[in-house]
């Protein structure tokens, strides 16, 4: 799918969810100062508010729900329009969906009601309240993004927030919910309610929005708050993806690596923005490092991503020129990066299949495979098992995914045309126990007794690894190969299961001998894994299970589009564009340094890096962008090499 026709790079956000107590809403606005900001800031877009999470509305309008510390007859909404398309800037508008202080306070009975027949809303602490989408007030709503399009489509975009699945069991949920045959009672009936009252508002709101527009598309529109991991039955709603991702503001630096492959192969144009803040929304004063800011950026723009940052105007009308400074650095640096990159496909090598029941956040599995194929440098995306696996020559089937006849089927076939398959852990189990498929080559002899075992790897995947024997902390299951298959690597068992009866020193027991058992075994184009490398991975970060994990992905896949000797904390992706092939080099390192924030103040230098990328013919020339500087390359047995310099965190390879 194509993006919408004014579709931007450069985004900012701009929150302004102002309480009813603020009595100067936008005394000090200025239109042109406003306007002239983000033009001098290199922005693109500007989202604007119709609508905050307090339920007040920011323009021209009879509805009690009007600001009432907004002056009378001043349209501040449409003040920010009319400035930032006078400078060539979209403004799309914002409405918040199920935060609505103003209708909750007024129309208690709309609140969402949990199992226990309690409102849904913080108690006694400040907070949002949180609205049911099966009362009337989905109605309210209509009626407000009515009165939105009726005054000021056509509009750029519509962005809709506060949209998850909501169950409820207040009078008007109950009632549908009897209505569909669904018992209020069941946990499970009351969730897929939740999904179809949302599933009901988004297709009908998406249907105003077309109508305004006269079914061209023109705006684009976005529920935001929703799983990004259902984008493959939700993309029906929208007409991009934007992924909201403050990593200092509870999201964390691995979010987005993980999202954002599993978004990709989606084939919507996505948008993605972090925040202005030292923390989280709102955070008025908090600054966040330049470093930090580029390298959030550099990622987005490296995944094909349009670029965003988040921030919130102060009531008054008046924006930080210090914060606004150091996103138009920033914003500049990419505007210079676009041109080579932007509209390009990128390139995966590996498809890693994901359970998108599980969610957004990668929890530990979902970690071990970003962190470990990430500082591997291999390139791959994350999809849902019913995907289709053309084309990528290598699939990874992680423990979280389950093994079932129509994935099986998937496999087989994919196989026999020559792909190759890595499966770890209970994914290689069928909900007996026993092998998931002919396939893998392997026995099963049940779950391994023992919760820590150790890895004697051979010496064909123990490259990297120091010669001991490995400790695994998670636990597995005991198998053999049959007859055919090859054992890479032997687990040694402990002496005993560390119990409160028999322990030895202070961690766990210690090993003992090697037993008959492997922990990863080759059957063709087969490798399995009985022991959960990535979730152990995600979990301990041990690097001797990287280093085993990579060796086993080089026996399938020995020429990897990038092979480089650069830091595990260097990000690559690879972009198509033009007949040109060009690698982002991405060099940054989170650090924590409170107790629960990762800040970045630095780049990491890069200095005489050897980076290698599979090219099938020679080029002509290889560059640094946007610096357009030539360096000199080799280019031997179908790879180009190169040595690379970098002090700034970013650079792009262009091999013309």
């Amino acid at each position: 799918m194509t993006a919408p026709p004014n579709f931007y790079q450069r985004n900012l956000h701009l929150d302004f969810h102002t309480g009813p107590d603020i009595p100067d809403v936008g005394k000090n606005f200025d239109p042109d100062i406003f306007a002239k900001t983000f033009v001098d800031a290199n922005v693109d877009s500007v989202c604007v508010f119709a609508k905050c999470h307090h339920g007040h509305l920011y323009y021209n309008t009879d509805s009690s729900a009007r600001h009432p510390g907004l002056a009378k007859g001043f349209d501040l909404l449409g003040e920010q329009i009319e400035a930032l398309h006078k400078h060539g800037i979209l403004a799309p508008v914002y409405l918040s969906v199920q935060c609505d202080e103003y209708a909750a306070n007024s129309h208690p009975d709309w609140i969402a009601v949990d199992q226990d027949g309690k409102f849904v809303r913080p108690n006694l602490q400040a907070g949002w309240q949180i609205l049911d989408m099966s009362s009337p007030y989905q109605d309210y709503l209509a009626e407000q993004l009515d009165e939105v399009l009726r005054r000021f489509a056509p509009v750029d975009g519509i962005f809709f927030d506060m949209c998850w699945d909501q169950p409820s069991t207040s009078k008007y949920a109950i009632d549908g919910m009897r209505k569909r045959g669904y018992n209020p009672h069941d946990d499970g009936d009351r969730k897929k309610y939740a999904r179809e009252v949302a599933y009901g508002y988004m297709e009908r709101y998406r249907k105003m929005i077309d109508a305004a527009h006269n079914g061209h598309n023109q705006a684009w529109i976005w529920f935001n708050s929703r799983p990004k991991v259902n984008l493959h039955i939700e993309k029906k709603y929208v007409n991009h993806v934007l992924v909201e991702c403050l990593p200092t503001g509870g999201w964390g630096y691995a979010y987005f690596p993980y999202v954002i492959r599993y978004i990709r192969p989606q084939g919507l144009p996505i948008i993605s923005h972090t925040g202005r803040f030292h923390k989280s929304w709102a955070d008025f004063g908090g600054l966040k490092p330049e470093s930090a800011m580029k390298y959030e950026c550099c990622q987005m723009l490296s995944q094909g991503a349009a670029v965003g940052i988040g921030d919130q105007m102060h009531p008054r009308g008046t924006l930080d020129k210090p914060a606004y400074d150091r996103i138009g650095r920033i914003f500049g640096y990419v505007k210079e990066c676009e041109q080579w990159v932007a509209g390009g496909k990128l390139l995966s090598e590996m498809a890693v299949l994901i359970d998108p029941a599980l969610g957004d956040r990668p929890g530990n599995v979902g970690l071990g495979c970003t962190r470990a194929l990430q500082e591997l440098k291999f390139q791959f995306d994350f999809l849902p098992p019913s995907a289709d696996l053309n084309g990528y020559p290598l699939v990874v089937v992680p423990e979280m995914v389950k093994i079932d006849e129509i994935l099986k089927s998937t496999l087989k076939k994919y196989l026999e045309k020559g792909g190759a398959l890595i499966v770890s852990g209970s994914a290689a189990l069928d909900d007996d126990g026993n092998p998931a498929m002919d396939e893998l080559g392997v026995k099963v002899h049940g779950e391994s007794p023992y919760s820590v075992t150790y890895l004697r790897a051979d010496k064909t995947i123990a490259d990297g690894l120091p010669e001991m024997d490995h400790v695994m902390y998670e636990r597995g299951f005991r198998m053999t190969a049959v007859s055919g298959a090859k054992s890479l690597c032997r687990v040694v068992e402990p002496y005993f299961e560390r119990t409160y009866e028999h322990f030895c020193s202070h961690g766990h027991t210690p090993p003992d001998k090697l037993s008959r058992y492997s922990a990863i075994i080759q059957n063709g184009r087969v490798i399995t894994f009985s022991v959960p490398i990535f979730t152990a991975y995600g979990a301990h970060a041990s690097e001797a299970y990287r280093h085993v994990l990579g060796n086993c992905v080089k026996r399938l896949l020995p020429e990897p589009i990038v092979q480089s000797n650069g830091p595990v904390s260097m990000e690559t992706s690879v972009v198509l564009k033009k007949g040109r092939t060009i690698v982002h080099l991405i060099s940054f390192c989170p650090v924590r340094k409170a107790a629960s924030l990762d800040i970045v103040e630095d780049p990491f230098p890069l200095v005489d890096v050897s980076v290698s990328v599979k090219l099938a013919q020679k080029p002509k020339r290889v560059l640094l962008a946007p610096s357009v500087r030539e360096i000199p390359f080799e280019y031997r047995n179908g790879r180009a090499h190169v040595k690379v310099t970098c002090l700034d965190g970013h650079v792009m390879l262009v091999f013309e």
